[in-house]
């Protein structure tokens, strides 16, 4: 497709000239679309754009055109920016199913080529769209959700930014092998949504379990393709930049930990930042916030280790046998990052044979598991392949 045509360039005014920027800031070295050009995306390994779909959502869009979150990005030091390009707002269609089509086909065309879709948000029912690109590719995927709630809704509620997780769930034909939530709040979700994403054996985790260990996320964001970011799940001492905002949830260093998390996993192909309300943001600290999280993000990009998969060849194996005498857990340590993976065993379809499916892990599962306690993760992914 051609791209060009789908996004409205920046302000002239703001972004056309370079020499505005110091040359170790982002706004300088990154290459954005303006009036006179638009960059060459086929080259670039991250292309940030922002999508004003709020429809969906209690959050609006913004009365400016001129993205308060992009001016504070730009602002930002950076040494040695990797390949990127600001593509500028995606120019929304006529109608709604028009506009989400509009967001599948280009990030569809991203993510083929191997370019990481940076988004500001946008409802996060926007996140549904981007699902569907992955559909569209025939790539199964794990959907990671930063999130005080799961968003399920009702089975006939239209789409929306609390209910967009069941469209994804119930999307034929299915592509979602895992939906890993960090962050909900017990007294923001019904017990019978609880038990249906563990009985789907989807993994869910509560706040205080992830602020208390916040190394754990790693592993997490390590198995995940596609991670949506809710900026409510930011407490709102720290971002009140959105209508939905609640005095828990994770706090500016732990936001900026987690996307820096998300940027050097090797398996990460997409971030959204979503539910941010411009008009809210008085004094740009809601801006400022979101522009240092993709700044981690783009940093944990830089620093990938390329080990999608563990290289068995450099790696140190250890195999756990349990009491059952039927159970082995096989682990690998990389040489090269210290990083943990854990074999699952599956039986591939093409080859009638079983195989190790690699899920990331932690130092702490290995030694759950030498203490005879399969770890939880193993236990969920092996349910999935049942």
């Amino acid at each position: 497709m051609e791209i060009s045509s789908n996004f409205i360039p920046l302000n002239p005014g703001l972004y056309s000239l370079k020499e505005r920027w110091n040359p170790s800031q982002i706004g300088f070295q990154i290459d954005s679309h303006t009036q006179d050009h638009f960059p060459d995306v086929d080259y670039s390994q991250i292309a940030v754009f922002n999508i004003s779909e709020y429809e969906g959502t209690n959050n609006v869009a913004s009365s400016s055109m001129d993205c308060k979150v992009r001016d504070s990005f730009y602002r930002l030091y950076f040494e040695g920016l990797p390949n990127m390009v600001d593509l500028g707002t995606l120019q929304l269609m006529i109608n709604r199913k028009e506009s989400f089509d509009l967001i599948t086909e280009v990030c569809s065309d991203l993510i083929d080529k191997g370019i990481i879709p940076l988004i500001i948000g946008g409802g996060q029912d926007v996140s549904y769209a981007i699902y569907k690109a992955y559909a569209q590719l025939a790539k199964t995927i794990t959907f990671c959700s930063v999130d005080s709630t799961f968003n399920i809704g009702q089975s006939d509620d239209k789409l929306n930014t609390h209910s967009y997780l069941s469209k994804m769930i119930s999307f034929k034909p299915n592509h979602l092998f895992n939906f890993i939530n960090l962050g909900y709040q017990s007294f923001y979700v019904k017990p019978e949504e609880i038990k249906l994403l563990n009985d789907l054996n989807f993994e869910i985790h509560r706040l205080g379990q992830i602020k208390n260990n916040m190394q754990e996320i790693e592993p997490f964001l390590r198995n995940t393709d596609f991670l949506s970011f809710d900026m409510s799940s930011v407490s709102s001492s720290s971002f009140s930049s959105n209508v939905y905002s609640t005095p828990n949830g994770f706090n500016e260093e732990e936001s900026c930990k987690i996307a820096r998390y998300a940027g050097i996993s090797d398996k990460m192909s997409c971030f959204g930042i979503f539910e941010y309300n411009q008009d809210l943001d008085v004094y740009n600290q809601g801006a400022q916030l979101i522009s240092q999280m993709m700044w981690y993000f783009i940093e944990g990009v830089k620093f990938r280790k390329m080990e999608l998969n563990p290289n068995i060849e450099n790696c140190i194996k250890y195999t756990v046998a349990f009491e059952d005498e039927q159970t082995e857990i096989e682990f690998f340590k990389s040489n090269t990052s210290g990083r943990w993976w854990m074999g699952v065993p599956f039986k591939n379809q093409i080859t009638n044979s079983f195989d190790n499916y690699f899920v990331a892990c932690s130092y702490d599962d290995y030694q759950h598991a030498n203490r005879g306690e399969i770890p939880h993760r193993w236990l969920k992914t092996y349910s999935r392949f049942l």
